[in-house]
């Protein structure tokens, strides 16, 4: 059995479509968590160095962006290494992983619960738009964007808290603000605050199943 399943609690981190570039917030983020999970349009092989869970456990999936021509050219080993979905059994069910690019918006999330009926929740990327669709079992998470591409408000991800009698969702998105040079990150990199300060959880109505 996989260690994480018989765990008695584990924070997962959810995030997807960096592009390339990931927000020092999100990474403060998946650095309070124990695995990470990246939904794809992961945009190079720095993305998932950067993100450090306690575990040392990052599993990534690949999306349409995900292909040698806009990869860095050290890192289109990498590609080859990334499955088009996967499933990570945790304490009180399994998770599954996809980019969502296989099916059409409108019936996306039907398509994607009869794919998959085993999971207890499925994570999805591909729209930059959070979703959490907890109305029916499985669940159906999109954690937004998490980098600098289209981001809808700020970038963004999501924390699934997993025990073997419950699971529970965490929402975070960061702002941005506007500057005389267009719209910027609010805060420097540079010096990014503490979790506690930097976070700022927010409500995602539960069962919200809009999706583009």
């Amino acid at each position: 059995m996989d260690e994480v399943a018989s765990m008695d609690l584990i924070r997962i981190a959810v995030l997807s479509d960096t592009h390339g570039a990931i927000d020092a917030r999100v990474q403060e983020v998946v650095a309070s968590c124990d695995l990470a999970v990246h939904g794809g349009d992961i945009g190079g092989a720095s993305v998932l160095a950067q993100l450090q869970p306690r575990l040392g456990r990052v599993l990534a999936v690949s999306g349409n962006n995900d292909v040698a021509r806009k990869w860095p050219e050290e890192d289109r080993r990498l590609l080859v290494h990334l499955p088009e979905w996967l499933e990570q059994p945790l304490p009180g069910g399994i998770l599954v992983l996809i980019h969502g690019h296989q099916t059409v918006a409108r019936d996306r999330h039907r398509v994607l619960r009869a794919r998959f009926p085993q999971a207890r929740a499925i994570v999805y990327g591909h729209s930059h738009y959070m979703v959490l669709d907890d109305e029916h079992e499985p669940w159906v998470l999109n954690p937004g964007a998490a980098g600098r591409s289209r981001t809808h408000g700020g970038p963004s991800c999501q924390v699934l808290i997993a025990t073997p009698t419950e699971w529970r969702v965490e929402s975070y998105r960061f702002p941005l603000s506007v500057s005389k040079r267009g719209l910027r990150y609010t805060g420097a990199h540079d010096d990014a605050q503490s979790l506690p300060t930097q976070t700022a959880q927010v409500a995602v109505t539960p069962g919200r199943t809009r999706d583009r």
